[in-house]
């Protein structure tokens, strides 16, 4: 299910880590814990699923772990973008019970949220079977956890969209209202853009898609809010002239019947924003 590429370094991703456990400590650590614990009380813990999905978060619940006591040792029993089923183990966590107890929840959220996302993510991809079109997710994420949800559609068999608004260009609708139109926002682009850049333009009509056919100056169509035999009669305008992303209403329900009418991307923002948490527990 995963893609190659799915796994970031540590690195980069311990400081969005660190941030949530000195959310979660607070000024004065887990004083719970260091009030009933004693400090050389050590246990196994596992991480089990409570329902079937794909895994994603692993990797930061790990590091969640580490960060608050690197004597801990960890076993991966699942690693992201696999599958997973309800009564699987997919981490074991040997160690001082306080630190476990002290990492539990960042480590949790973390991977719950996570899980869900690429669960979420691999059902819409299902739904694409015999086709060529890829879904993509967009960058409505959680505020500072874009990177990590992102990757979580990685690990769901999905692709990514633009990371930053400094990744590409997508003109989008109030931009060429605010621009004089679509024939002048892509003369425009063409004035400024890097020839390393990609550029994208938002269509609602046949007739906006017509223009920017006619006119050139980009890579990308997004087909935006469109019914599905709109969609059909765009494909047969564009006719593999740029590549095409339809957007707008995208449910799960849905993917089936846009796929086939042979766009090459299916973007949805409900990946990230309405996936919901896969039941993961800390059991001791």
């Amino acid at each position: 299910m995963s893609q190659s590429y799915a796994t970031l370094p540590d690195l980069i991703l311990e400081p969005l880590v660190k941030s949530a456990l000195m959310e979660d400590l607070g000024t004065y650590g887990d004083i719970t814990t260091r009030a009933v614990i004693p400090a050389d009380v050590t246990y196994t813990a596992r991480l089990n699923a409570r329902a079937d999905g794909v895994a994603s978060g692993l990797q930061v619940a790990a590091i969640a772990f580490r960060l608050v006591d690197p004597t801990l040792q960890i076993r991966m029993l699942k690693r992201d973008g696999e599958r997973i089923s309800k009564g699987d183990t997919l981490m074991e966590i040997d160690g001082a019970a306080a630190s476990i107890l002290s990492g539990e929840r960042v480590a949790l959220n973390f991977a719950g949220r996570l899980t869900g996302i690429a669960t979420l993510t691999a059902a819409f991809v299902a739904e694409t079977a015999g086709t060529q079109t890829r879904v993509t997710c967009t960058r409505k994420t959680t505020p500072g956890l874009r990177i990590v949800e992102k990757q979580a559609v990685l690990h769901g068999g999905g692709f990514n969209h633009r990371f930053s608004l400094s990744d590409a260009i997508l003109i989008k609708d109030n931009h060429i209202a605010a621009a004089g139109g679509v024939r002048a926002v892509l003369e425009a682009t063409k004035a400024h853009a890097s020839h390393m850049m990609r550029v994208e333009i938002e269509v609602d009509t046949l007739t906006q898609l017509d223009e920017v056919l006619r006119t050139g100056g980009a890579d990308v169509v997004l087909l935006d809010n469109m019914d599905t035999p709109t969609l059909q009669e765009a494909v047969k305008l564009t006719a593999g002239r740029m590549v095409l992303e339809a957007s707008g209403n995208m449910k799960l329900e849905r993917i089936a019947e846009v796929a086939a009418t042979g766009v090459d991307y299916i973007s949805s923002g409900a990946l990230t924003h309405s996936a919901q948490t896969l039941d993961l527990g800390l059991d001791f």
